[in-house]
């Protein structure tokens, strides 16, 4: 059965409590950027295993890294690839070591997930973030452009170099959507936007640790049938499921409270009991409420107990039955 993780982050916030208060044991965890030693890198051994024992001290079992080293040079195929890439093994080795089994990463060069408005009006004055390509600056980044073909000979040169070693670790390397799924963004190609594509990477180096992190805020922009895509892929290929809603198409869309997008979310937990997923399952990026900062925009902290109740509900409804 899936079971129900929270993102935890690796320095003690309130949040740590609301997430027990609330029934989660499971712990998303980051890299410990903010306690490593002047000597350590955050994916050495040693504040790896001071994170991870600060989760159980709070009561937590750390299940999943979602954090990365510094990757641009590996995505872009340029100098100095070769010794990031040696950092991802590092971190799976270490990962091994301490019996962390899913490393959360993804494939988007020079920035990371994009909105355009960080707090448009939700239910009943709640805000959530949304996006709109129109919106988007028409300037270039301020490296060159970067062709799909090129992100994906990067891609396969770079699981070639690591799935052996995350074998060998017993880690599963579980690659989360572009966020937005499109291409280009400021002339930036992105690869992992379709379901297509992700057919693509669990094919192109195949291995029981290459995964996908099934974000569904993300995939239900790339199908109309997501419990179907979620069927296709099957729990051999799903390792960690990142469970929030939308509504719009990839050009312009905002996120929504989780019982308020276009999906049919109790279909998707059906499709996980039936494909028997056995991994962990988070709640993502929530709506910021009354009372609440919106300083880290989807990650508010009452927002997250309002989901956590209702992926309970779905969860209990549909084991239950």
């Amino acid at each position: 059965m899936l079971e129900i993780a929270e993102m935890i982050p690796p320095d003690y916030m309130p949040v740590w409590k609301l997430a027990k208060q609330a029934g989660v044991d499971l712990a998303v965890g980051g890299l410990p950027f903010n306690s490593v030693q002047a000597s350590e890198q955050p994916w050495d051994l040693a504040p790896l295993t001071r994170m991870k024992q600060r989760y159980e001290d709070a009561g937590f079992e750390l299940r999943v890294i979602e954090s990365r080293p510094p990757l641009n040079k590996a995505k872009r195929g340029l100098p100095g690839r070769d010794e990031e890439i040696g950092t991802v093994c590092t971190l799976l080795e270490n990962m091994g070591k301490l019996g962390i089994p899913v490393w959360c990463y993804e494939w988007m060069t020079d920035f990371n997930w994009v909105r355009t408005n960080l707090a448009t009006p939700s239910r009943g004055g709640s805000v959530v973030t949304s996006f709109d390509l129109n919106d988007v600056p028409a300037d270039l980044t301020s490296n060159p452009p970067i062709s799909e073909d090129e992100l994906w000979t990067n891609l396969d040169y770079f699981l070639k170099k690591t799935l052996p070693v995350a074998e060998k670790a017993g880690v599963k390397m579980s690659m989360h959507p572009d966020d937005p799924p499109l291409s280009p963004i400021r002339g930036v190609s992105r690869i992992m936007r379709s379901i297509d594509n992700y057919q693509r990477l669990v094919e192109m180096v195949p291995s029981k640790m290459n995964t996908i992190t099934l974000c569904q805020g993300n995939f239900t922009l790339m199908t109309d049938d997501l419990p179907a895509a979620i069927r296709k892929f099957g729990k051999d290929n799903i390792s960690f499921v990142h469970f929030r809603d939308v509504r719009g198409e990839p050009k312009k869309f905002q996120e929504t409270w989780h019982d308020a997008g276009k999906t049919d979310m109790l279909a998707c937990m059906r499709a996980y009991k039936d494909i028997g997923f056995d991994g962990v399952l988070r709640p993502d990026h929530v709506p910021t409420v009354e009372g609440d900062t919106n300083e880290h925009a989807g990650y508010s902290a009452f927002g997250r107990l309002y989901a956590i109740g209702y992926i309970r509900g779905l969860q209990q409804a549909v084991y239950a039955g």
